[in-house]
């Protein structure tokens, strides 16, 4: 692409309004920004759009936003699935509102109706409305835990799930094929409303997801007899959350939640916050000051689309409030889910847990003990909402429970995606299971390392932006794919398992077997003494991500050992 050609194109072309054009005059004497902004298309990915917001072919604006929405109204159009609409939800971003109204109208303009929600929704919701409503597609405009320059959108399909191979390829395609802004749709929002073709949805919407969300609880006594006694934080980091969670919460008997004052209303800055992501421990600063001021017994924080959720819960016995991983609150749910549905004869028949490659390997010992079937799918929770398709479609299992290690899970079928609102509640389920039991959250997860194992798992993540940063992430996958390490430290690679190639190396007898899984740029390292190290370039962000997991016999043992591995492999990169 010539970026000088498209940068005076923009700047001349009558198509883009003038406050674009004066954004772009402003950076006239900076030919690496220009360059920057116009040398590629936005990708439009598996997942979507996702990117810094500002005036270019390579940012997130009205017009990249619109072009990707005519591409996926385009392949709507030729299935002739036009007449059951799209539901179209957005976080609380800069431009959220603006981008979901420009998708709506473009969608409209090609005779596809929008149901459009009347405000901020979390992005598991949309997937709820998606089923709901019975639509062909869905849309929510976020950045889920980006900064807050970032904005995206992300596509679901009829489902309720985020698209997968072979449809993600085709609607690429067909978006791909629109490469002229010309020749993209849009009407008048008042004319599209009076035709039919824009409606606003809401609180119906809301009061049946809530009536969802509570069919997972299995105790609902327990959470009445603690109600009184248990003691929340929550915070939903300027986002989506703060609506439904407290109401959930609330409807359900919790008495003493505390919302974070300076967090709970939405801020597309983020002023509070570093770092939107329930992941990073800044984030809980202002949550943890309101727990020690509140003696709360677990601290809970959603990330801004609310499909998230990060977790602190109170150590009694040194006073301090303890971080949980994704992997460690996502089995702690799981646990409480397998065992009780087992104790009181809810298990359904054919019970099965999805989890990701890259998600803890205590999965495997705790779905051993129920009696509970385990799948393993590729990174992204569309996979697991691809498992639960696939189950009913064919009437092979009963979907329990799926979750992944960046903080997602999902109880419950409600959704197809990983969902924040039902996490929290369950997680808040659990919390009051251990105050009647006398014990804390971290207590419980204490009893769980004691059975199953110290399990230990660790992520290294580089940051290499612009186009030289894309050419240094390949070849460093191309590097570890042609000449694979034999050994991490003093673990040896026992195989190495290559999604781009569908191929399993045995590294002692040379054998080679097929994944199973469809293809994706992702290399997996089998290794002794029950680790594993995966390789991950990022789909939406210029990263390639280093997945590690360990089995201690200690929590030292296993963080020593963690640490470790990650130091073996930084020294092979």
């Amino acid at each position: 692409m010539d970026y000088m050609k498209q940068y005076n194109d923009w700047l001349t072309d009558s198509y883009f309004d003038e406050a674009t054009k004066r954004e772009l005059e402003a950076i006239k004497d900076d030919p690496k920004e220009i360059e920057d902004r116009f040398y590629k298309d936005l990708a439009f990915g598996t997942g979507g759009l996702r990117g810094i917001i500002g005036a270019g072919t390579n940012r997130m604006n009205i017009y990249t936003v619109r072009k990707a929405t005519q591409g996926l109204a385009n392949y709507i159009l030729k299935r002739g699935a036009q007449a059951k609409g799209i539901a179209i939800a957005y976080d609380s971003r800069f431009m959220s509102p603006e981008f979901a109204d420009e998708a709506a109208l473009c969608m409209a303009a090609n005779g596809i109706k929008a149901y459009v929600f009347d405000a901020l929704r979390p992005t598991p919701e949309l997937s709820f409305a998606v089923r709901t409503l019975g639509c062909t597609a869905g849309i929510v405009v976020t950045a889920s835990h980006n900064p807050p320059e970032y904005n995206g959108y992300k596509v679901y399909w009829e489902d309720g799930a985020q698209i997968t191979a072979p449809l993600d390829r085709d609607i690429i395609t067909e978006v791909g094929n629109v490469t002229d802004y010309h020749t993209v749709k849009t009407m008048d929002k008042e004319d599209a409303m009076a035709r039919g073709l824009y409606e606003v949805i809401g609180e119906k919407i809301d009061d049946a997801y809530m009536v969802e969300l509570k069919k997972q609880i299995i105790h609902p006594e327990i959470i009445r007899e603690v109600a009184e006694d248990i003691r929340i934080v929550y915070t939903p980091l300027h986002g989506t959350g703060n609506v439904p969670v407290r109401r959930v919460l609330r409807e359900l008997g919790f008495k003493n939640v505390f919302v974070v004052p300076e967090q709970e209303l939405p801020d597309p800055k983020f002023t509070t916050l570093e770092y939107p992501n329930p992941e990073d421990p800044k984030a809980f600063t202002l949550a943890l000051e309101l727990a020690r001021k509140e003696h709360a017994d677990i601290v809970l924080a959603t990330d801004p689309d609310a499909d998230r959720l990060g977790i602190y819960a109170l150590d009694t016995k040194s006073g301090e409030y303890i971080p949980f991983t994704g992997n460690m609150s996502g089995m702690l749910i799981a646990d409480y889910i397998l065992r009780e549905r087992k104790a009181t004869g809810k298990m359904p028949e054919n019970p099965v847990l999805v989890k990701t490659i890259v998600t803890t390997n205590m999965a495997d010992v705790l779905t051993r003990k129920y009696g509970v079937d385990m799948i393993e799918v590729l990174t992204g929770f569309k996979y697991i909402g691809e498992q639960i398709k696939l189950f009913e479609q064919n009437h092979t299992h009963n979907y329990v429970f799926g979750l992944e290690e960046s903080y997602g899970c999902l109880a419950g079928t409600h959704a197809r995606d990983k969902d924040a609102c039902v996490a929290v509640m369950c997680l808040c389920e659990v919390a009051a299971w251990c105050k009647k039991n006398g014990i804390t959250v971290w207590d419980q997860m204490l009893k769980m390392y004691e059975e199953y194992g110290y399990f230990k798992e660790d992520l290294y993540t580089i940051t290499l932006k612009g186009i030289d940063g894309s050419k240094q992430i390949d070849a460093m996958m191309d590097k570890l794919r042609s000449n694979p390490p034999k050994e991490f430290g003093d673990l040896k690679v026992v195989s190495m398992r290559d999604y781009e190639n569908d191929t399993v190396l045995d590294l002692a007898t040379g054998k080679v077997t097929p994944t199973g899984l469809p293809k994706s740029n992702v290399l997996y390292f089998d290794l002794t003494n029950d680790s594993w190290c995966c390789a991950r370039p990022s789909g939406t962000e210029p990263k390639i991500k280093f997945y590690m997991g360990v089995k201690g016999t200690s929590l030292e043992d296993a963080k020593s050992r963690v640490d470790a591995l990650t130091e073996s492999l930084k020294a092979k990169l």
